[in-house]
């Protein structure tokens, strides 16, 4: 059997419960891949990225819904042992890949307000682009379960708002594409385990900000990394704390808050209190 036979064979078989079923889950739930679709899945060359791509090779192989998918990674400027490795988990993963650069990290690196929100803003608008041009409706990002829990807390306690990371997405600027996330219910957790037993190795961060003003600073000072230790350290506590926060985005009782905005305009419960 070949390597890339044997990580399929552990998607469908050890990792059934923990990966395959939650991918299914989340592609039935939120109706994420339909019928001709064409969906472009960028391969940042992490975990999240390679599992998705697989996870989509299979459910293209052995599901009832014909669609196609286009595997692409976007080059921001990665260094050449860093390209590399992306290409070679490519092969050895059975993934055919088509790679485009946009060279972000040239222009980012030499920002030094908020470059990490900068750079995100930029290769959403590079993949959009590339996403028109090879003609696919849909683009399909890495984001897993802890990605969505994390984001609602940040969103809470540095953004003052309750708001989390959606299942799909229609774009505004992009007519005609949607950003779907089929690894919303699987555990980051469970992703690493599965790289494990592989023994993969994947890019973990491969940013030149973060290279040249040392990772261990940036990791220190980085709000994510500060809401996933939030939610290890609540799991001691409560091992369920994970998914009351995932729950809770879906029982909202609007008849027990103060306000809302819908279509970015702000309502108050003052507004039916007397009615």
């Amino acid at each position: 059997m070949e390597k890339y036979q044997e990580i399929e064979k552990s998607i469908i078989k050890k990792y059934r419960k923990e990966i395959w079923s939650r991918f299914i889950k989340g592609v039935k739930e939120y109706q994420l891949i339909n019928e001709n679709d064409k969906i472009m899945v960028c391969m940042s060359g992490g975990k999240d990225s390679f599992l998705l791509a697989k996870c989509i090779q299979e459910i293209k192989k052995h599901g009832k819904i014909h669609f196609d998918a286009k595997y692409v990674v976007m080059d921001p400027g990665y260094t050449k042992e860093n390209r590399d490795m992306i290409i070679n988990n490519a092969k050895l993963m059975n993934i055919d890949i088509e790679i485009f650069e946009s060279d972000i990290f040239s222009v980012v690196t030499n920002i030094t307000e908020s470059p990490c929100y900068l750079c995100a803003r930029m290769r959403r608008g590079f993949l959009y682009n590339k996403a028109k041009e090879l003609g696919c409706n849909k683009i399909a990002l890495g984001h897993n379960f802890d990605d969505v829990i994390e984001t609602t807390l940040l969103n809470i306690f540095y953004g003052s708002e309750i708001k989390t990371m959606l299942p799909k997405l229609h774009s505004t600027n992009f007519e005609g594409l949607e950003l779907i996330r089929p690894l919303y219910f699987v555990k980051e957790a469970d992703i690493l385990s599965w790289k494990k037993f592989n023994e993969l190795t994947f890019l973990n961060c491969a940013c030149k900000f973060t290279m040249e003003n040392s990772i261990e600073n940036h990791e220190n000072n980085s709000k994510r990394l500060e809401m996933k230790r939030l939610i290890q350290e609540l799991r001691k506590i409560n091992p369920n704390v994970d998914h009351n926060i995932f729950t809770s985005m879906t029982n909202i009782n609007i008849d027990a808050i103060l306000g809302y905005k819908k279509n970015k305009e702000l309502h108050s419960f003052l507004d039916d209190y007397d009615k």
